[in-house]
């Protein structure tokens, strides 16, 4: 099967390519759904002052350094992301909403809301995404020029 993007700007790809272009554990995280040991990934107490965070399936430019708050959850956490970079859908357990590339459809993690990170001075949104390190990779170049930030819209 030949890689595409498809005409709404998806990445398409095979499994046998995502499998070519990922690690083992990068494929069973991002392609699987997969979670990591908490308090195990490479961005848990990375603080950059500059740059951002992109999908490391496609290089899709996810989340600024801005973004980025200390949450003790045990996974990086972030409070906003780029417009149109993250998508959202209901979890398999019915219960937890995902987060996903909104690219190449990679699995993050999952969003929560309402946890007081806001009003607490550590967050500027009541919103968390709880993000496997894995599934992102730090950039330290400026923020893409088109850097609007949004939250995500739950109904």
């Amino acid at each position: 099967t030949l890689s595409s993007s498809s005409s709404d700007g998806k990445l398409a790809l095979s499994a046998q390519e995502w499998k070519e272009r990922l690690s083992f554990e990068e494929y069973r995280v991002l392609r699987n759904k997969g979670t990591e040991f908490p308090n195990t990934g490479e961005y848990v107490d990375f603080q950059p002052q500059r740059g951002y965070f992109a999908c490391r399936g496609c290089n899709n430019p996810l989340y600024s350094y801005k973004a980025k708050f200390e949450s003790k959850c045990g996974w990086p956490a972030f409070d906003k992301f780029f417009s149109d970079s993250v998508a959202s859908k209901i979890d398999d357990d019915g219960w937890r909403i995902e987060i996903l590339c909104n690219k190449c459809d990679g699995h993050l993690g999952h969003v929560f809301v309402g946890e007081g990170y806001d009003t607490a001075g550590k967050a500027r949104s009541d919103q968390r995404h709880c993000v496997n390190s894995i599934s992102i990779k730090y950039i330290d170049e400026e923020i893409p020029h088109d850097s609007s930030e949004d939250t995500l819209r739950l109904e």
